[in-house]
């Protein structure tokens, strides 16, 4: 017999392979955080001898979500910014990072964060954040799989306090020195066509090509951006983004809400992809994506829930059924199926982020991130199909088990490499000593390099 380190047996195991293969009690095998073998789990418990087990009787075994858009230390903001318009959200997000970002503070929000995402079955993220050190510290701690960079916002100035002009050098710099962990990749931050100029955009491009990194933007996130865009610049985002050789097979948007056909057609002619945020964008009213669309012109489109302070919760779960059932309002049921959902959360958005070789399917030589959900609840008897129990019924609380690169980071429901309560009391501490302020007018100008309304300023 063969020695691994984990042996997840005796699930339904739902590969998310491309023929959709379910593995009726089934197994997967881990090594060294890498899957060795799927398949029946009377054949693999004969095959191997495993340190460490899961027994995954009456479970849902199943790839670990992947949360292709979010800014995870505004866990400190959550509820600091509901049920008001984007120019309300705005006047009180924006003076209370200023007052409230250290790399300290982001490491505390960051680690309820990773809390809260193991807890949802999330076992990999694109974080754009400020102080992405602090973040990328806490994640290795946590053993949690978290793809994060620099980032570049030149209106209004970063929390951080660097200056754009400063800015390409320490990327180019942090970007030099890191070499990128198994089921990952370099990223560089580009926050949008209305915070950063079109030489600026260019600049922030060509560095992450030199470093083959990710580059992750907001585009199109609603229609005020659109007319903001195009009144500085005289195109829409895509647009523009075509324009300047920004878009390609390496590049990620953020919402792309308000898209014509033309610039859908751009996507899909530059392999660019996408990262679809349902919760946000209807909690701030920005509109619907044209998902449909998107995916029947060959854009790949990945899962994200934003923000917790424009979601409220980390709960890719929750993105996922929103997203199968959002579409249906247009009136057609097929428009985003139970399946496609489902894919959208794991290998679509591996696919995203460029990954999809590493990540989001529980195959021979990818990594083992995989989540165990329990189905032995009322609300998800009987279980017919897999997709439409995973897209329809179940949530983050039906999440057991969390493994990522074969290392359990919850058993049981109960967190492995972090203390919650500690966590839960830090969170508290630190976001209780900036109040919430008032709402106030935005002051905010904009520089001549990228000049635009401060109330589409979007962290």
């Amino acid at each position: 017999m063969t020695s691994i380190d984990l042996l997840v047996h005796g699930g339904d195991v739902l590969t998310v392979d491309a023929a959709g293969t379910v593995v009726p009690d089934g197994a997967v095998a881990v090594r060294a955080g890498e899957i060795v073998e799927v398949g029946p789990a009377a054949r693999l418990r004969a095959a191997y001898t495993p340190a460490e087990e899961i027994d995954a009787r009456g479970c849902l075994v199943l790839p670990g979500l992947i949360n292709t858009h979010t800014h995870l230390a505004m866990t400190l903001l959550r509820g600091s910014a509901d049920d008001v318009t984007l120019q309300g959200f705005l006047e009180r997000v924006i003076p209370r990072e200023a007052a409230l970002l250290s790399p300290e503070t982001v490491a505390t929000g960051t680690r309820a964060a990773v809390a809260e995402s193991v807890r949802a079955g999330v076992t990999a993220a694109l974080d754009m954040y400020w102080f992405h050190e602090a973040a990328e510290e806490v994640a290795r701690a946590a053993g949690w799989r978290l793809l994060t960079g620099p980032t570049f916002m030149d209106v209004p100035g970063p929390p951080d306090g660097r200056p754009y002009a400063d800015r390409l050098g320490w990327a180019k710099a942090h970007l030099a020195a890191h070499s990128p962990a198994p089921g990952t990749r370099p990223v560089v931050f580009a926050h949008s066509a209305y915070t950063l100029a079109p030489a600026q955009l260019t600049a922030i491009a060509d560095l992450a090509r030199a470093h083959g990194a990710l580059l992750h933007l907001h585009a199109a996130e609603n229609a005020t951006e659109v007319a903001t865009v195009t009144e500085l610049h005289g195109m829409r985002p895509v647009e523009l983004l075509d324009s300047l050789g920004v878009l390609g097979p390496d590049t990620l948007l953020a919402h792309a809400v308000d898209l014509s056909d033309a610039e859908i057609a751009a996507l899909a002619r530059t392999g660019t992809a996408v990262a679809h945020c349902p919760v946000s964008n209807l909690k701030l009213g920005c509109g619907i994506a044209r998902v449909p669309d998107l995916t029947a012109a060959g854009v790949t489109v990945g899962l994200g829930t934003d923000g917790a302070v424009s979601s409220n919760t980390l709960d890719l779960l929750g993105a996922l059924r929103l997203a199968a059932l959002v579409h249906k309002a247009g009136g057609d049921p097929t428009a985003v199926g139970a399946e496609q959902a489902v894919r959208m959360a794991t290998v679509e958005s591996a696919r995203a982020l460029g990954l999809a070789d590493q990540l989001g399917s529980l195959e021979p030589g990818k990594r083992a991130d995989l989540i165990v959900l329990d189905t032995g609840r009322p609300h998800l008897a009987p279980r017919h199909d897999p997709w439409s129990t995973l897209a329809y019924a179940a949530t983050a609380a039906d999440v057991r088990d969390t493994v990522v690169d074969g290392r359990l980071l919850m058993r049981d429901r109960t967190l492995l490499t972090l203390d919650e309560r500690q966590v839960v009391d830090d969170l508290r501490t630190a976001a209780e000593a900036v109040p919430v302020p008032r709402p106030r007018a935005a002051t905010t100008r904009p520089s001549d390099s990228a000049a635009r309304p401060s109330d589409e300023v979007r962290a």
